[in-house]
């Protein structure tokens, strides 16, 4: 089968984009993305479009089909994918698949979300939305669960609460360099452990900010990218699984098996290893996330991912370097764009292009993951 390539990549300012909606900020990185891959919007043939709840947030549907139009991209096919925070990861599955299948030989991925004209607490309890019912009904938000495996973790295996707050620390320091990141301001230890509790153990600079923003990639055959560009990466490993809805079924909640999963289908399709992984970008919706995530995605050593922080091995200059954007955390999370963003990141680091956040990678992992590991996608790309 010719590789899936990715020919173009875009992202949009993260942040509070007042005066812009959702369409504005789908145009917006769609048109930079067709810059970019140098493609005729009349040639794309389908365009996926990663988005959770514009309808909620915005009271806007049929986005997808307002996006082809805006783009000149009709008669393109069109649909929009949810998976809910998941949905850019699982939108990057959708376009490779419409390109593996051999249905397009042009794809247009956009994912987006408008959320900060909301409130913080309705933002809140429109993600929560997410959550088993049963849950739900008892308040239980994804905040309130980060702060209990948190609990959990550094208890089980007598990790620091310093180390939590070296992951916000060292994504800060990351998205200083990232010109499309929501913060761009260095914090240090004792501003996160200062900072106002959200759900003991994790306070509010544990958490990563509600985010304006949308983010595209270009994908087609190999061969084809081949005739267009020398500029390209590869989707050389995919794989999505799911986990219980109902977290405290699951056998252990600090480890998330879909992530699990999810990356063993992604490592024996790129025939690849944990080991051979140079970048990775992981969700960090909360703190305590990344650090599951590098445990579960084989990094690390159960229990001793928050060692690995103290240490320094997931810095830009560390031995597996995370988050080189800034993650979730500083960049933002746009609920559909994150997934999205963090292979963005990646196509520039393995095309030597991110600037002052560049680091040695001839492979690339992300990791994008919905609900509190609810569903995931896990994506290894390579240079060529």
């Amino acid at each position: 089968m010719d590789r899936i390539a990715i020919i173009g990549a875009s992202m949009t300012q993260f942040g509070v984009r007042e005066g812009s909606w959702i369409c504005d900020l789908l145009s917006e990185a769609a048109m930079g993305c067709i810059d970019a891959a140098n493609v005729d919007p009349q040639d794309i043939d389908q365009v996926y479009v990663s988005n959770m709840a514009s309808g909620e947030f915005e009271g806007r549907t049929g986005i997808m089909n307002a996006l082809v139009h805006d783009i000149g991209a009709i008669p393109a096919y069109t649909t929009r994918i949810d998976q809910t925070s998941a949905s850019g990861g699982a939108g990057i599955y959708a376009a490779w698949q419409s390109i593996a299948s051999g249905h397009s030989e042009m794809t247009l991925l956009v994912g987006g979300e408008k959320m900060t004209h909301t409130s913080t607490s309705h933002a809140t309890d429109i993600i929560s939305t997410l959550t088993h019912p049963v849950e739900y009904k008892h308040g239980v938000t994804l905040p309130s669960f980060a702060g209990l495996i948190s609990q959990l973790y550094l208890h089980e295996y007598n990790a620091s609460r310093e180390s939590l707050a070296k992951v916000a620390v060292k994504n800060h320091k990351n998205g200083i360099d990232n010109p499309h990141a929501h913060f761009r301001k260095a914090i240090d230890i004792e501003t996160v452990l200062s900072s106002p509790v959200i759900a003991d153990p994790l306070r509010l600079y544990d958490f990563c900010p509600i985010t304006d923003g949308s983010a595209a990639l270009m994908m087609c055959p190999e061969s084809t990218a081949k005739e267009i560009t020398d500029d390209y990466v590869v989707i050389t490993g995919i794989g999505g699984a799911t986990d219980t809805h109902v977290v405290h079924e699951r056998r252990d909640p600090t480890t998330l098996d879909a992530v699990i999963n999810s990356s063993k289908k992604a490592y024996h399709m790129a025939n690849k290893n944990p080991d051979d992984v140079d970048v990775a970008e992981l969700h960090d919706m909360f703190t305590i996330l990344e650090i599951l995530q590098s445990e579960d995605l084989g990094f690390f050593n159960k229990g001793e991912g928050w060692k690995a922080v103290e240490e320094g091995l997931t810095d830009r200059d560390g031995t597996i370097p995370i988050n080189t954007s800034g993650g979730l955390k500083s960049k933002g999370h746009p609920l559909g764009a994150s997934g999205v963003a963090q292979v963005h990141e990646l196509y520039h680091q393995l095309l030597n292009t991110a600037g002052k956040r560049q680091v040695n990678a001839d492979v690339a992992l992300a990791c994008n993951i919905g609900g509190f590991g609810n569903c995931v996608i896990t994506t290894i790309l390579e240079s060529i």
